[in-house]
């Protein structure tokens, strides 16, 4: 197996293809836009946190989503028209949730390799991604919170992941622009932030550098395997390409489920909507007033990500609503409030809305491994996780993919 396809040009796609060439294969990365990482990729939260790494598989989410569902600014909403791929996925989901602990734990440990692998290609390969290591600082505003808290700091430990309870003083402490009442929060140092965008196209340069093929603008027609060749049907600017390769990584985020399907793979991928706001710091009060360490409000579920001087990243929320990159309003402007309500001194006159969809599995766990045939591979559906896990799976399947070797 010396030839490899590549499907999809996002951050699995880019370091899938980059862990492959540096393991020898000839990799050719298949993508439908012009350039890396514009959708899901694209303006994420930012946050690179072992520290978040608690999967959403527990009782309370189904409680809170239910709570939630007839509020257009909830930080979950669920669009109630039933589809049987939303039906089975929301099956598949409650089924997981006695794996919640097992899975945190994994996911954890995943994290934290990640970020070796990661930091490592970064300074090897020169890439500029406004990284900033100052950890990150999650904030509650009640008990119940907190205490939760604690309970999953536990399971982050027991996946190698020190974090720390901290006062409303010390919260302060760590950062001072953060304006507002709050009973506690955990900190975790070792956490970071960075710019996925800026990553993901340096990371492809240097892929380039190293080999890989990549084909912008290819829409993929179809992809099959006879279990030694795959072959890759594009249209490219109007024109139909067939290409074969000995193995094909599926990496399609939110697209992974039907190209699955074509491979014989059942690969229950959900798209869950997400939002971002990047608030331009155009005068030195703003600049001044925005946060520089990483923040994560459990309460809002929103988090925060100061990419070099100029920019603020605020992001969450979750809407179960099918294949729609609709921006809507109803859901940027509690993005908005937010900062508004916790640090005044920002301007949001410059603050650009963004949707990306992410790529979900029903037990919060990455696909990566083989599929049935023996040339098939998958590293997708990392849902809200996938600029925290991606170095890790990326070195994962191209182990796997060796193994085939």
């Amino acid at each position: 197996m010396h030839t490899i396809a590549v499907l999809g040009g996002g951050i699995t796609g880019v370091t899938t293809a980059y862990a492959l060439a540096r393991r020898g294969f000839a990799v050719t990365v298949f993508e439908r836009h012009r350039y890396p990482a514009m959708e899901t990729s694209f303006a994420n939260g930012g946050q690179l946190s072992a520290s978040n790494a608690e999967v959403w598989t527990h009782p309370s989410t189904i409680a809170k989503g239910l709570k939630w569902m007839l509020r257009s600014d909830a930080p979950l909403l669920l669009n109630p028209r039933p589809t049987w791929h939303k039906l089975s996925w929301f099956a598949e989901f409650i089924a997981s949730i006695p794996h919640y602990e097992d899975n945190t734990i994994a996911t954890a440990k995943l994290a934290i390799a990640a970020r070796r692998h990661l930091f490592d290609w970064a300074e090897e390969e020169g890439v500029e991604f406004d990284l900033k290591q100052q950890g990150i600082l999650h904030i509650y505003r009640n008990q119940a919170g907190f205490e939760h808290a604690g309970r999953v700091s536990g399971l982050l430990a027991a996946g190698g992941l020190p974090r720390r309870a901290v006062t409303p003083d010390e919260m302060r402490a760590i950062e001072p622009a953060l304006q507002g009442s709050y009973y506690g929060g955990y900190y975790t140092e070792s956490d970071a932030t960075g710019d996925i965008h800026k990553y993901t196209n340096g990371l492809a340069a240097a892929a380039e550098r190293r080999g890989v093929r990549f084909v912008w603008g290819a829409e993929i027609g179809s992809v099959e395997t006879d279990g030694r060749v795959a072959t890759v049907r594009v249209d490219q600017d109007g024109r139909e390409d067939r290409q074969c390769f000995d193995g094909v990584v599926v990496c399609g985020g939110v697209g992974s489920r039907a190209l699955a399907a074509q491979l014989g793979d059942r690969v229950n991928v959900y798209p869950v909507k997400g939002y971002s706001i990047t608030v331009q710091l155009q005068d030195d009060a703003s600049r001044a007033a925005a946060p520089t360490v990483s923040l994560l409000d459990d309460e809002t579920k929103l988090v925060t990500s100061r990419l070099g001087a100029d920019r603020f990243r605020v992001a969450g929320t979750a809407e179960f609503n099918g294949i729609n990159r609709d921006i809507r309003a109803d859901r940027i402007q509690p993005l908005v409030d937010w900062v508004q309500q916790c640090f005044p001194g920002v301007s949001t006159r410059q603050a650009v809305p963004w949707a990306g969809l992410r790529p979900m599995m029903p037990d919060m766990m990455p696909r990566v491994g083989r599929g049935k045939r023996p040339n098939v591979f998958y590293n997708t559906g990392h849902g809200h996780l996938g600029w925290t896990l991606c170095a890790a799976t990326a070195d994962l399947i191209a182990g796997v993919v060796e193994s085939q070797h």
